[in-house]
C-alpha cells in the first residue's frame, strides 16, 4: 500500500508544480493532497515538501489554520478571469459559459472566504 500512497503523491505534486505555471491547474490543493500522500508512504519526501523554500510556506499555512496567503488569492482570481475570458473569446457555447460562471464563483468564494496568511 505503501507504494501507492508513494505514486499518488508523485502523481499529485506533478501535477502541482505543472499547476504552478497553468493558470487552471491548482498549484496548492494538490500539494496538500501530495503532502498528505508523503506523509503515508515517505518521510523523506514529506520532509521536503513541507520544508520546500516555495511551497512549504504555502502548506504549512493551510496546515495551521485553514489560511491562504492574500498573494495566492490574487494569482487564483486572475487565473479564474483569464480563464473565463479566453472562454467567451473562443466561442464556447453560452450554457457552458454559464456553468463555468457559477462553477469559478463558487471557487473564488471559497478562497476569499477563507483567512488570510
Amino acid at each position: 500500500m505503501k507504494y501507492i500512497w508513494l505514486i499518488c503523491g508523485l502523481i499529485s505534486l506533478g501535477l502541482g508544480l505543472i499547476g504552478a505555471v497553468l493558470p487552471l491547474l491548482p498549484t496548492v490543493p494538490l500539494l496538500l493532497l501530495a503532502t498528505f500522500f508523503f506523509a503515508k508512504s515517505s518521510e523523506t519526501l514529506h520532509s521536503w515538501l513541507i520544508n520546500h523554500p516555495t511551497f512549504g510556506p504555502s502548506i504549512e499555512d493551510w496546515n495551521q489554520s485553514g489560511a491562504i496567503r492574500p498573494k495566492a488569492k490574487k494569482m487564483a482570481t486572475a487565473s479564474v478571469a483569464v480563464a473565463f475570458v479566453i472562454s467567451a473569446i473562443v466561442g464556447v457555447p453560452n450554457t457552458v459559459l454559464i456553468i463555468q460562471a457559477v462553477v469559478l464563483s463558487a471557487v473564488l468564494t471559497f478562497i476569499w472566504s477563507r483567512p488570510s496568511a
